[in-house]
């Protein structure tokens, strides 16, 4: 899986948000295997989103501590 730019986040919200606006016009207009085809696609986008957020919350580096060597005292 592609890892999403954090530079675009605001761009997959605006995906989503137009996903959300077709599927209300497919519910509308009763196109059932459309609206299924768009919830997917909206399903995977917020996915995406949730990744991508995730991600920027995680830390970069991970305190390991230093080495001891057997014997040695601190």
């Amino acid at each position: 899986m592609l890892r999403v730019d954090p530079r675009q986040r605001p761009r997959l919200v605006a995906i989503i948000h137009s996903l959300g606006e077709r599927i209300t016009e497919a519910r509308l207009n009763g196109w059932r295997g459309e609206v299924q085809g768009l919830q997917t696609s909206r399903n995977a986008a917020e996915a995406k989103l949730t990744a991508l957020d995730r991600a920027a919350n995680r830390p970069t580096t991970v305190p390991l501590g230093l080495p001891m060597i057997p014997g040695e005292q601190r």
